[in-house]
């Protein structure tokens, strides 16, 4: 059993060094943390807010009745915060700060994969840096005997690890885009819907109303 799973590790180590083992070893966390922020992602509702939105527009048009309803039936991360809205419990900041704090808990991670979306293109190159230093070395010692294979085969490894680098960065920095591209609707969404329900438009309306002015007999 165990030599099932150190066989294809030392297999990588002998293909392009500790470089690309590590590097797959980051691709492996990368995979962990899409996946989790994929099921968090769904199971809080990320970008599902089809009640809230009605509930929103149902409040702004002053449906209040309406809007209730459509709030109870929202299974949306939100729908707390929209809560507290319409109770009247806070003011826009403290429903900012609230609706922030829910982002926050939906973004941890972020770092991560930003980081390894960075740092995996230069361990690719560390990598490359070394191989060459390798090549260089054994073409050295090989004196006036010199075998283009040697450097070639050199320069191939070396290659390699940028090429697993690029490999493990670029899926990171596209997925990464993604999952922050979601939470920046939601947190447009949460800011719009939090003016609604605290000052709906039927109020403004109501209070901005025209003074009709009699003429003067």
């Amino acid at each position: 059993m165990m030599d099932d799973v150190l066989s294809p590790l030392l297999a990588l180590y002998d293909l392009g060094g500790p470089v690309v083992l590590l590097l797959c070893g980051l691709s492996v966390i990368v995979l962990s943390v899409v996946l989790y922020k994929l099921w968090q992602f769904a199971a809080a509702g990320v970008g599902k807010h089809h009640h809230l939105h009605l509930a929103a527009t149902d409040w702004d048009q002053g449906k209040r009745d309406d809007a209730l309803r459509h709030l109870e039936k929202s299974s949306s991360y939100l729908a707390a915060v929209m809560g507290m809205a319409v109770d009247g419990e806070a003011e826009f900041s403290r429903l900012e700060a609230e609706a922030e704090t829910r982002f926050a808990r939906l973004e941890r991670g972020f770092r991560l994969l930003d980081s390894v979306a960075q740092l995996a293109p230069l361990l690719g190159l560390f990598g490359t840096v070394l191989g060459m230093i390798t090549a260089f070395q054994s073409l050295q010692e090989a004196g006036a005997q010199v075998d283009p294979s040697i450097l070639a085969g050199g320069i191939w490894v070396a290659l390699l690890t940028t090429a697993v680098g690029l490999a493990v960065a670029m899926p990171t920095a596209v997925l990464l885009s993604i999952l922050e591209s979601r939470m920046d609707a939601d947190r447009v969404f949460a800011q719009k819907a939090i003016q609604m329900f605290l000052a709906p438009r039927s109020d403004i309306r109501h209070v901005t109303a025209p003074i009709r002015h009699h003429a003067h007999a």
